[in-house]
């Protein structure tokens, strides 16, 4: 038998519903914008003022630009690069040192523990940063961007939390067998918690993949620029130039097809990563809450 609801009832869920509906639609849009923008006719889309709900025609030069463009693709594989290299490194120490902060019998551990949160609140500051890479050596090499920030202590903690919810008796069980610290973190600990790990290097992944300020403080050479650092140098110091070469699919001002190849880069550098969130999605709330109950 349907339980009966009442009128507050109703007017709450409709209200909830147009609500949601909305905000998505508010959310959602400048994504369509940029997709209908880079899809448009340069000249078209210039002369536009106001909301745009469907692209000037349907027009993929400016992808043809992009993606012909050798500064793009080289962006391309460097930025994998960093993210792969980046996460491999990142989550090795992440999961090393999150089991050993977790263990009970480990001396020192909740000291060292608020040692490491220390440094998510007070940090020396960007010079000492930069003057600390620049002394190992590091400036205008990959591991510029995959060194420096290995470790994110939020994540560390997050990870530590959820080490402590295995139970002990998993752990005592293989050391009764005569499991080492690694085979139980292997074999036991990495298994029963691979929702907070597949989150944890969810979270790493975007980091590394969005990240340009460290790229424009530690790399100059432009064969080692990320995609998001020369994106940065096309939306914000406007420089297109390099993407109309001789024999252009386009055919026109300059600055027309400059505003679309804009857009463009914006999509050929978002899509990717928005690709990855779905089938992770199902860990989100399983991994981060494991990871958030109080250890």
């Amino acid at each position: 038998m349907a339980i009966k609801r009442s009128n507050g009832e109703r007017a709450f869920e409709v209200f909830n519903i147009t609500f949601m509906i909305c905000l998505i639609l508010i959310t959602f849009y400048p994504f369509l914008y940029v997709l209908y923008a880079s899809l448009s006719e340069p000249g078209d889309l210039l002369r536009h003022t106001g909301v745009l709900l469907l692209p000037y025609g349907l027009h993929f030069d400016a992808y043809k630009l992009v993606f012909y463009n050798p500064i793009i693709g080289s962006s391309y594989l460097n930025t994998i690069i960093y993210v792969v290299g980046g996460l491999l490194v990142s989550m090795a120490l992440t999961l090393l040192g999150a089991y050993a902060l977790s263990r009970r019998n480990v001396k020192w551990a909740s000291l060292i523990t608020m040692i490491i949160v220390f440094t998510m609140w007070f940090s020396g500051g960007m010079i000492p940063y930069y003057l600390t890479v620049n002394s190992l050596g590091l400036i205008n090499t990959r591991w510029a961007l995959i060194v420096p920030r290995a470790i994110s202590t939020y994540n560390l903690i997050v990870m530590r939390t959820a080490f402590k919810q295995i139970p002990d008796s998993m752990e005592e069980s293989a050391r009764i067998d005569g499991a080492n610290d690694l085979i139980i973190l292997a074999r036991i600990i990495i298994p029963v918690a691979l929702p907070t790990i597949a989150v944890i290097s969810l979270f790493y992944v975007s980091a590394t993949w969005n990240a340009w300020f460290d790229a424009m403080m530690f790399i100059n050479k432009r064969n080692l620029y990320p995609l998001q650092l020369l994106l940065r140098e096309i939306l914000v110091l406007g420089t297109t130039n390099s993407m109309l070469v001789s024999g252009n699919v386009f055919q026109g001002d300059q600055l027309q097809v400059g505003e679309t190849i804009k857009y463009a880069t914006v999509m050929v550098a978002t899509v990717p990563i928005l690709c990855v969130y779905p089938f992770l999605q199902k860990y989100f709330i399983k991994g981060v809450m494991i990871g958030a109950v109080k250890g």
